[in-house]
């Protein structure tokens, strides 16, 4: 394809420079945008009288074919093409003719290829926030359905208080329900069109740069034609937000394949999102949990990866940009994916609460409880703290548990200690008892299921 650049150098590149230099390999994932863009560009040349109206009409006319003709397969992307804005108008130029070479009038591909990828982000943002609303219902109506299952909680890997499965659930909604925040916040800051910049310094042309920005759906314009081609900001504030979505899915990946292993066996995957060794027949492996703990590296690399090439990058444009979107697309690919396979996998696993339950009742996590007795019956909580402790003591040296114990080994201990203690300290009183509002008591954990329901189908 010719380089429509030519001019100042006869545009004959060595063809392992030309394969180097091009990106029509993977920037052609953007040419909806790039033709919305330049249908508004056309309108708009036309409004201020830059582009004669039936120019105009021919021009967008001939965009709208080969979108058409690119969506049902009719053309496809030439791979000699340098990238996916000099395709368009190359073919552009074929079908209609000259008129074709005067869509690029008051723009440069700085600003074009600036514009396309706040487009083609803006659009991947809906997708992806869907599907992390997917992910949200799935959490909450796992968190429902074991709103009652006890489990030990854990700090340091160690049990530590009892709470439900459902409220453990909840925290993982929350932390997604963050997500949505996050990628909302960078689409709001993503809102801005760099169109018209040109390829530094604006254009002598009497352009309407606020009515293209409105044309393609965008809020406000860059106010500086520089920063307008030269910003990736957000494309790094996107990677930030996917990467930290990355590792809460990863945190959740990594307790999916504890909780599905026999030493916990607090959950069973369903078979579709498992597999088998090719040698032990016994083993069902957490395979796709895994691969999204491993591919969440991917993401964060993704993301050091243009800030490494953005770096030390003088204003305005550098061909160094072009990198931007390798990174961007790997990252949004890589977390679609990744979202596509968890949420089914959440939805589908089955709870075991009698073994989450019988683990509960080891480890001695209802002994907070026991401090809190002795503290509501008057020992300042330190004490209580440590008489519970050397309580604790006593049932580890003579193999028993708290709820075990003779009440008459409890008030050689202190004569606080009356028959209604071993109710307080049961597990189930244990998680009722907490009311503190965001606690692992029954109404909280049903406020929490209500909120991610809600954050799942703001629709509703």
């Amino acid at each position: 394809m010719a380089k429509l650049w030519a001019g100042r150098t006869d545009g004959a590149l060595d063809q392992t420079a030309d394969d180097f230099n091009s990106s029509i390999r993977f920037d052609s994932r953007m040419y909806r945008q790039d033709i919305t863009g330049s249908i508004a560009h056309a309108k708009m040349l036309a409004s201020r009288g830059i582009l004669d109206p039936a120019d105009a009409e021919a021009i967008t006319a001939g965009l709208t074919s080969i979108l058409s003709d690119l969506e049902d397969g009719t053309l496809t992307f030439d791979p000699s093409a340098e990238d996916i804005h000099m395709f368009v108008e190359q073919v552009l130029t074929e079908r209609i003719g000259d008129v074709g070479k005067k869509l690029h009038t008051a723009r440069s591909r700085n600003d074009q290829v600036a514009l396309d990828l706040r487009m083609y982000l803006r659009d991947v943002c809906a997708d992806i926030s869907a599907k992390i609303r997917a992910l949200i219902d799935a959490v909450a109506d796992q968190a429902a359905l074991n709103r009652s299952a006890i489990l030990p909680g854990y700090t340091h890997l160690q049990r530590a208080q009892p709470v439900t499965f459902g409220h453990h659930l909840s925290a993982y909604g929350m932390m997604f329900a963050r997500d949505l925040g996050r990628i909302r916040d960078a689409v709001a800051r993503m809102d801005v069109s760099p169109i018209g910049s040109c390829a530094l310094a604006g254009t002598t042309y009497d352009t309407d740069r606020r009515l293209e920005a409105s044309l393609l759906g965008f809020g406000s314009i860059s106010l500086n034609s520089m920063d307008g081609v030269s910003d990736r900001d957000f494309a790094l504030e996107l990677l930030s937000a996917f990467s930290i979505t990355m590792m809460h899915l990863s945190r959740f990946a990594e307790e999916v394949v504890f909780w599905s292993s026999w030493e916990f066996k607090f959950i069973e995957l369903d078979d579709a999102y498992t597999t088998g060794s090719s040698i032990m027949p016994q083993k069902k492996n957490p395979d796709m949990a895994e691969l999204v703990r491993g591919k969440t590296g991917r993401v964060y690399g993704d993301l050091m990866a243009l800030l490494t090439t953005l770096k030390g990058l003088p204003l305005a444009y550098n061909k160094d940009m072009q990198e931007d979107k390798e990174a961007v697309f790997d990252a949004v690919d890589t977390l679609s994916m990744c979202l596509d396979v968890f949420a089914p996998m959440i939805r589908t696993m089955r709870t075991l609460p009698d073994n989450m339950r019988n683990a509960a009742g080891r480890g001695f996590i209802n002994a907070t409880d026991l401090a809190d007795y002795l503290t509501k019956k008057g020992l300042p909580f330190r004490s209580a703290y440590k008489l519970s402790g050397e309580i604790v003591a006593h049932c580890i040296a003579n193999r028993t548990v708290l709820e075990d114990l003779p009440l008459s080994v409890y008030r050689a201990f202190s004569p606080l200690f009356e028959e209604d203690l071993y109710q307080d300290i049961s597990l189930t009183a244990c998680v009722e008892k907490r009311i503190s509002e965001g606690g692992t008591g029954p109404a909280s954990v049903a406020a929490e299921i209500e909120y991610l329901k809600r954050i799942a189908h703001p629709e509703d």
